[in-house]
């Protein structure tokens, strides 16, 4: 099972409350729905993207004997911590932009 503390280190900070889920949200609800119908799509684009990074890295992995390509790897892990924050923002866990609107990680 996966450690749900994993990346801790890169998701915002809420407070060092118990419950870091936000009680309220305090932000105009006309502008976080627009918000969350702009992140969903470039999520769609981002799983797209995840997909062909797989596909590349699979040709890389059968080309170089089992040797994963750095770069294509931390790309991946980059676009997934995006995902996790992006899916905290839509679905109301955080009131914390994921990039563009704020640092990317």
């Amino acid at each position: 099972m996966a450690d749900p503390n994993e990346f801790d280190h890169v998701m915002p900070d809420l407070g060092g409350a118990t419950d870091k889920r936000p009680k309220e949200i305090t932000e105009n609800i006309g502008a976080r729905i627009l918000y969350s119908i702009i992140i969903w799509i470039m999520m769609s684009f981002a799983s797209t993207i995840i997909g062909l990074l797989a596909v590349l890295q699979g040709i890389v992995l059968l080309t170089t004997g089992k040797k994963p390509n750095g770069r294509i790897a931390s790309v991946g892990t980059d676009i997934g911590i995006w995902f996790a924050k992006s899916t905290r923002y839509i679905t109301a866990d955080s009131e914390v932009k994921p990039w563009p609107w704020t640092e990317l990680d």
